[in-house]
């Protein structure tokens, strides 16, 4: 039981309120989006849903478990000049840049759904080992506090080999609830930005909501980041609904020599808060993307509306439609900003 109620993180004090409000986000004791946003499904709603998830199960996990290319740090290693990434699924990516290691929301465990009766299963078998084999980290990232880019057993495991960690704000007393030094955190409100070690970050807004219990919904906030090293220029989008303020990121903060845009687990019931394919490609068009790579897929089906490998092949239809360049590296492979990946790496899995 202890370790269930653990999941939740850590509860909102006063003093923590105290810092929400000195953010213009905090408005009637909730961070708040920008544009009026449909948070809650209705309750006469979530029966279907809930029935849905479980039961309609054609096409929404692979034939077989998805293979994860194992990591080869020389070759990580071999040219600190240019940026290179790993992506492990979902939303999960191993940045090397500017001789930095930079992990964003490490969600390596094996379900999204912890302190649910109903599982909700990983494509891949044995990702937290992944941790064991990862280099020292300089910085972990975590866009908002959901189960599914926050997780407690990965932050236990990495715990010994990360720097510091930058979190959204709000995000920090989950951290120090899991035995994180509040001096190894720093938090970030909309538009916040430091020069680390040579690197601009910023935190970007979103369209989406926070919360891993019934009762701290929007108590702490969401959004996406920007890496700018002077020479490369990268963007991580982070969950949520298309709205105007893409075009405000890239005037801000773009253009953007590539960007990791959300694309799945997306639905009609909460179409406000997930982007669809198309959209994801027009948000970053919207924020001067040069390159798109699609993430929030290949790890786990969290919308019975799709199946597992639809979202990145709509993405790829509508980048060529649209005509933006894309890439689609498979999970665990090494890859670099100017590289080229197109291959349909998924479709013996179907």
């Amino acid at each position: 039981m202890r370790e269930y109620l653990k999941q939740f993180g850590g509860s909102v004090t006063k003093d923590h309120i105290l810092k929400y409000e000195q953010s213009d986000r905090w408005i009637k004791g909730r961070f708040r989006n920008f544009e009026r946003t449909q948070i809650a499904v209705p309750w006469s709603k979530v029966p279907g849903i809930i029935y849905k998830q479980v039961a309609e199960r054609k096409e929404r996990e692979p034939r077989q478990k998805l293979p994860i290319m194992p990591i080869n740090l020389n070759s990580l290693y071999s040219d600190d000049n240019r940026m290179q990434f790993i992506w492990y699924g979902h939303s999960v990516i191993m940045i090397r840049i500017h001789g930095k290691n930079i992990l964003i929301d490490p969600m390596f465990g094996p379900d999204t759904t912890p302190i649910s009766p109903i599982p909700t299963i990983r494509f891949s078998d044995n990702t937290l080992d992944i941790i064991d084999s990862l280099p020292e980290i300089d910085l972990v990232i975590i866009t908002h506090d959901h189960y599914d880019h926050l997780d407690l057993a990965s932050i236990e495991k990495l715990n010994s080999k990360v720097k510091e960690y930058y979190v959204a704000l709000g995000v920090g007393r989950h951290l120090e609830a899991w035995g994180i030094p509040g001096a190894r955190i720093t938090e970030f409100d909309w538009w916040d930005g430091i020069t680390w070690t040579g690197i601009d970050i910023f935190f970007t807004p979103t369209r989406h909501f926070s919360g891993r219990g019934i009762k701290d919904r929007s108590m702490s906030l969401w959004g996406g980041w920007v890496l700018n090293t002077g020479t490369e220029n990268i963007w991580i989008s982070g969950d949520g609904g298309y709205g105007s303020h893409f075009k405000e990121i890239g005037e801000k903060l773009g253009p953007f020599d590539m960007a990791f845009m959300e694309c799945g687990q997306y639905n009609s019931d909460w179409h406000e808060m997930h982007l669809f394919p198309d959209e994801s490609i027009q948000a970053a068009i919207d924020a001067k993307v040069k390159k798109a790579i699609p993430i929030h897929w290949g790890a786990f089906s969290l919308s019975y509306q799709h199946t597992w490998y639809e979202p990145v092949e709509h993405f790829i239809l509508s980048a060529h439609e649209k005509k933006i360049k894309f890439s689609s590296p498979p999970l665990g492979k090494i890859f670099s900003i100017d590289e080229e990946e197109v291959d349909q790496w998924w479709l013996p899995y179907i």
